[in-house]
């Protein structure tokens, strides 16, 4: 995570340069492109069209899930204490859910130079949505036409970089998770992490770009069918209705292997969502498919929860560790404990203790990762 943070930091500075000088050059050398841009009534000349706004949207809406692979960041913040409490909160919102605001930024200026693109260059309807287009269109404007290919293919390349190098980290986190909860054999990230390259490998050598708005419309209803469960829960379960509990938990031994309510709430939603969006039920509600994601996942939550009266959440309130968690800034306390299984040390708030006790009848602890590839069920504890 280092190496990934120092080539960010790095790389970002020319990136930058190279993504906003097209966007300055029209402002300047063609600022009549702002009206035109505001102007445009789409390739109908017809405005503002509901159906084509909606699919639109859902294609948009499938970067919801990126909030996600901020937490691989987040989780790096230093502690909240009393002395950088207003500067913590001030971050975390703008770099977890305040992402959104560069990825509509980003999408605006994208859609700003294609229909530049559009407006001034015969034929650009097919390629004006391509990026690589777009900004080499510009460039040629600006320079010679070997410099401005040079740029292009500089930008291209370090976009793909940043983006899949991140990617690459975070689909390794989830693919091991996911991998280890089901089958509890712990296999390494090395592994996950070859996946998701060999499988972006075939999406580009299959030309993944040609019908990319369809597998964005498509996935989008599986994005938001998600991001609104876990929002719900946490909004409506935890805070309003008091179902869920409050402190978040994720060991292994302190939960059941499945809820319901996160199940039946992603899982009909997304069913629903995806079925409209094929036209299962009709081509008039097809474009509305993420909003049926919304509404589905929304009410499905709390409902679900309700139902089963919160009974899936936790299957423990206490792990029979003494040691405080938290310090007294909801920190974690920084205390180390010893896995007995792996032998290896991890924080306080990643374990739990063993019913398995020690040599001398004394008690053992055992961590999340231990837990999950346990077969037996004899290290998790029982039910409280």
């Amino acid at each position: 995570m280092k190496t990934l943070t120092k080539l960010q930091v790095w790389t970002t500075p020319l990136w930058l340069i190279l993504m906003v000088l097209p966007f300055a050059f029209l402002l300047v050398r063609h600022p009549d492109s702002v009206g035109t841009f505001l102007s445009y009534g789409g390739k109908d000349g017809q405005g503002v069209s509901l159906t084509g706004a909606l699919l639109a949207a859902g294609v948009c809406l499938s970067l919801i899930a990126q909030i996600a692979e901020q937490i691989d960041y987040l989780r790096f913040m230093p502690p909240k204490t009393p002395e950088n409490e207003r500067k913590w909160w001030g971050w975390m919102l703008l770099a977890g859910p305040g992402w959104v605001l560069f990825g509509a930024v980003k999408q605006v200026v994208g859609l700003f130079l294609a229909v530049y693109l559009i407006a001034n260059l015969p034929g650009a309807q097919d390629i004006a949505n391509q990026p690589v287009h777009q900004f080499l269109e510009i460039y040629r404007d600006m320079m010679p036409a070997w410099l401005a290919m040079t740029l292009a293919v500089v930008l291209v390349v370090i976009s793909q970089i940043k983006i899949n190098v991140t990617n690459a980290y975070s689909g390794s986190l989830a693919w091991t998770n996911s991998f280890t909860r089901l089958t509890k054999n712990y296999p390494g990230r090395l592994v996950f992490l070859g996946l998701n390259l060999l499988i972006a490998l075939i999406l580009m050598e299959a030309n993944m770009f040609d019908f990319l708005n369809n597998i964005l419309g498509f996935y989008a209803n599986c994005g938001i069918a998600w991001i609104v469960t876990v929002a719900t829960d946490i909004a409506v379960n935890k805070y309003l209705l008091r179902i869920s509990p409050k402190q978040p938990e994720f060991r292994h031994g302190m939960l059941y292997d499945y809820n319901p309510v996160g199940l039946i709430g992603f899982g009909l939603s997304a069913m629903l969502s995806i079925m409209t969006f094929f036209g299962l039920f009709g081509e008039t509600l097809k474009p509305y498919s993420p909003i049926i994601a919304v509404i589905v996942s929304f009410l499905a939550t709390p409902a679900t929860a309700i139902l089963t009266k919160g009974k899936y959440y936790p299957r423990r309130i206490d792990d029979g560790i003494e040691a405080p968690m938290f310090d007294e800034h909801g920190n974690p306390s920084g205390e180390t404990l010893t896995c007995h299984i792996t032998g290896m040390d991890f924080e306080r708030p990643d374990m739990i203790a063993s019913p398995v006790p020690g040599p001398e009848g004394e008690i053992q602890y055992i961590s999340s990762l231990a837990l999950s590839t346990d077969k037996t069920g004899i290290h998790v504890l029982p039910p409280q």
